[in-house]
């Protein structure tokens, strides 16, 4: 057995250093490439971390293409050191790339608008938001879609081409909103009046927001009515609960007060023609 690997030293040495030097460095940059990975993700874990604003589902998706451009570009050097034509290869990658870009446009539209929206963070889970004709609370931000609910309990599953495309509001992002909350009253009603009914209504209901502060005015003469305003803020939490309250009060305390909230009319005339 030694007389045999003396042989193949002899004979062949150069080749023996020549492939165990490549080997040793396609175990070098085989280490390289996953510490390097390794690196990358850390780094962007923490960065995602420090910065609020970005998704939390962002960073496993930057760790998975991170990851598959180290070992990309690790396998082209390890090509390299074999001899491998690297420029065809990656010229014939590239090509590769280009008709499957081609094929799958809208998908990856989809991924950049998915990119995007985890990025800029226009909206996030458990936001209301309103676009074309669908609102809904969102539940999840994907790298393909976004999965919202409708008030109605309705599961809706968007294209982020939709929403990256056209204007998106958000009912949430702010953390308040305003209210506008309108009754008629008759002609022949007194507007003071109507205005003391809804100043009550404002000094009794702690959830209103004191800045913005509570606003009253008449905002239409109508057909059969003067239109009268209760312009208010609240948060987020307690919007829709203080508007159906208040809009059950002021119908309550107009008629309580005397005022009339009319019905629609409309004068009718005869004319005999002789």
């Amino acid at each position: 057995m030694n007389d045999f690997i003396e042989k193949l030293w002899n004979n062949h040495s150069p080749q023996i250093l020549d492939v165990s030097y490549n080997v040793l460095l396609i175990i070098a940059v085989v280490i390289a490439s996953y510490f390097g990975k390794k690196f990358l993700h850390s780094w962007i874990h923490k960065t995602n971390d420090r910065f609020e604003r970005f998704d939390a589902t962002l960073a496993p998706v930057l760790c998975t293409a991170v990851s598959v451009v180290v070992y990309a570009i690790g396998l082209v050097i390890i090509l390299d050191f074999f001899g491998v034509n690297t420029t065809s290869i990656l010229a014939l990658l590239g090509a590769a790339g280009i008709a499957i870009a081609l094929a799958l446009k809208d998908t990856l539209s989809n991924i950049a608008a998915g990119m995007m929206l985890l990025i800029l963070r226009p909206f996030r889970a458990g936001h209301t938001i309103e676009f074309g004709s669908i609102r809904g609370k969102v539940k999840e931000v994907g790298l393909f879609t976004t999965i919202l609910e409708t008030p109605e309990g309705l599961y809706i599953s968007s294209p982020n081409s939709s929403l990256w495309g056209g204007p998106v509001t958000n009912f949430t992002q702010n953390g308040t909103r305003r209210m506008d909350l309108i009754v008629g009253i008759s002609y022949s009603d007194s507007i003071d009046e109507a205005f003391a009914v809804l100043q009550s209504i404002i000094l009794n209901e702690p959830r209103f927001l004191d800045d913005p502060a509570p606003k009253m005015m008449v905002v239409a003469m109508a057909d059969s009515s003067v239109n009268v305003q209760l312009r208010a803020w609240a948060t987020i939490d307690d919007y829709w609960d203080v508007y159906w309250d208040s809009t059950k009060k002021i119908k309550e305390k107009i008629e309580a007060a005397g005022l009339t909230i009319p019905f629609p009319q409309r004068d009718v005339h005869n004319f005999n023609e002789k």
